[in-house]
C-alpha cells in the first residue's frame, strides 16, 4: 500500500499540516502514517516546555494516545479508519525518528508542517527542513500554518532545466494525475545567463519524451530578482504548490537556485512547498 508519513510535535503550528495531510491522503487513497518523535522519557513532571508532560507507564501508549487526541481535536472522527495508523517513535533526534518511521513503511511523502512550539533542540521544520530534505528517503512537502486544506489544482514546477529536473517532474506527474492538477514549468532567466529559451525548447523535447502527462505548461521568465519574481508569479497563477529540486551542487547553469532558494521559500511561509532531492527522487511511485 502507498504511504504518506506525517509528523507532528503537537503543535498548533502543525495543524494545517495535519489536515492537508489527511486531505492529500484520502484524495491519492494511500495509507497514512501519523507519527510523533519523543526523546527518551523523563523524570514523572520534568519535562520539555511546549510538549505533554511525561507521564509513568508505557511511552509509546502514552504518545498514541496523544497522537488520538491530536486527530481528534482537528479532524473530528474522521481519522478513525483502517488507513491511518499512531505510529510514535523514540529517538534522541527528531530527523532520525521521522527518518526511521518513513524508511519503516516506505514512505511516499512526508508531510510536515514548517515552524515547531516547543523548546526541543531539533524543532519538527524551520531550521531542519533543510535536514530533511537532505536526508529523507521520499520528498517533503512542508506546510505554512493557517494553510486551509485545499485541492492541489495548480503545482509549480522551477526549474533549472537540469536532466534531473525531468525526473522530477517525471514523479511530479504520478501524483497530478489523479488529483487532475496542471503542472506549470517555469524558470526565471537573469541576464548573465546565456541561451535560455533554447534551454527550455531542449528541455520541453527531453520532458515530452519522457513523461506522458497533457496538463504540463511551460514558462521563461526574465528578471535579476529570482525570489521576488517567482513570488509574484505563484500569485499570478493561484499556485497551490511550489516544487524545487534540492541538491548538493549547482547544476549546468551554475547560479542560484536549489539550497538558498529552498530556504527562502520556506521563510516566505505563504505557500506550500514540495522538495525533492537529487537522492530519493526516484523513489515516488503513485
Amino acid at each position: 500500500m502507498k504511504t504518506l508519513l506525517y509528523a507532528t510535535d503537537y503543535s498548533e503550528n502543525s495543524v494545517s499540516a495535519l489536515q492537508f495531510a489527511y486531505k492529500l491522503g484520502q484524495d491519492l487513497g494511500t495509507r497514512l502514517v501519523i507519527t510523533h518523535t519523543f526523546t527518551s522519557p523523563t523524570v514523572l513532571g520534568v519535562g520539555v516546555k511546549g510538549a505533554p508532560p511525561i507521564h509513568e507507564g508505557n511511552p509509546f501508549k502514552f504518545h498514541r494516545n496523544e497522537l488520538e487526541k491530536f486527530c481528534t481535536e482537528h479532524l473530528g472522527n474522521k481519522w478513525n479508519n483502517p488507513k491511518i495508523q499512531m505510529e510514535p517513535v523514540q529517538n534522541s533526534s527528531v530527523i532520525k525518528g521521522i527518518i526511521y518511521k518513513a524508511e519503516e513503511y516506505h514512505a511516499q511523502l512526508i508531510v510536515v508542517g514548517t515552524k515547531g512550539d516547543n523548546g526541543l533542540e531539533e524543532l519538527i521544520l524551520g531550521s531542519t527542513t533543510k535536514k530533511l530534505i537532505e536526508k529523507a528517503p521520499c520528498p517533503i512537502i512542508a506546510i505554512p500554518k493557517d494553510v486551509l486544506p485545499r485541492n492541489l489544482d495548480t503545482m509549480v514546477y522551477a526549474t533549472d532545466f537540469e536532466e534531473e529536473d525531468i525526473h522530477a517532474i517525471e514523479k511530479l506527474s504520478q501524483i497530478a494525475k489523479p488529483l487532475k492538477a496542471k503542472i506549470r514549468v517555469v524558470h526565471i532567466s537573469t541576464s548573465g545567463e546565456y541561451a535560455g529559451d533554447l534551454r527550455m525548447e531542449w528541455f520541453k523535447d527531453m520532458l515530452k519524451s519522457k513523461v506522458d502527462y497533457p496538463e504540463i505548461e511551460f514558462e521563461l521568465l526574465f528578471s535579476e530578482d529570482i525570489f521576488d519574481t517567482l513570488s509574484i508569479y505563484l500569485g499570478v497563477v493561484n499556485a497551490d504548490m511550489v516544487v524545487m529540486l534540492e541538491r548538493e551542487k549547482k547544476g549546468f547553469l551554475k547560479k542560484w537556485f536549489y539550497s538558498d532558494l529552498v530556504k527562502k521559500m520556506e521563510d516566505y511561509g505563504e505557500v506550500i512547498l514540495m522538495s525533492f532531492n537529487e537522492h530519493n527522487h526516484k523513489t515516488l511511485f503513485f
